[in-house]
């Protein structure tokens, strides 16, 4: 199993990097989409993301059970690409307006075994997989308490996943630099 981490902030390239890597690949490929389509906004982002693709490629929704799908979709002559961890994140971020101050995510535990469960698959899939993630620290302090949670649970995630991949790239402004190349 080959596995790669994109990073980047929004509009950064990172989603078309991780598209390229794919078409390079010489594998049919599968895109695990994970944002849902709530307003006409998002909609129309999705379509727009569809579009652009190849047409031989396979899309696979999956808002929450990232994990399942994953070990679901991967073969050894497949390519995934997952669009994108931070989406999945906030996903998974649902009910987190509810925890005590200064309580963390891992008391969600749908965040904890979601979370848990993408890690320990991650190094046991076959196939090559592409995940794509923002880099969400680079900015201002988030005003709200839930937006720093957001924010540090967007961190560890990055570095959790980034631990577990052989390669990891930061794309700014359609440039990208490798990180880790393993």
């Amino acid at each position: 199993m080959t596995c790669e981490l994109i990073l980047g902030g929004a509009r950064s390239g990172k989603s078309g990097e991780a598209e390229r890597r794919a078409a390079a690949s010489g594998l049919a490929v599968t895109v695990i989409a994970t944002a849902e389509a709530l307003d006409d906004e998002m909609a129309a982002r999705i379509r727009r993301h569809r579009a652009d693709r190849p047409a031989a490629w396979r899309t696979v929704e999956a808002p929450l059970a990232l994990a399942a799908t994953l070990r679901r979709e991967a073969a050894p002559a497949r390519c995934l690409v997952v669009d994108c961890l931070t989406l999945w994140l906030a996903n998974l971020l649902a009910g987190a307006e509810t925890l005590p101050p200064g309580a963390d995510a891992e008391a969600l535990p749908r965040f904890r075994d979601e979370r848990a469960a993408l890690l320990a698959a991650l190094p046991a899939l076959p196939g090559r997989v592409i995940l794509v993630a923002n880099e969400v620290g680079l900015g201002l302090v988030p005003e709200t308490p839930l937006g720093r949670l957001f924010r540090d649970e967007a961190g560890r995630l990055n570095q959790a996943v980034a631990a577990c991949c052989a390669d990891v790239v930061f794309v700014a402004a359609g440039l990208p630099l490798v990180l880790k190349q393993g």
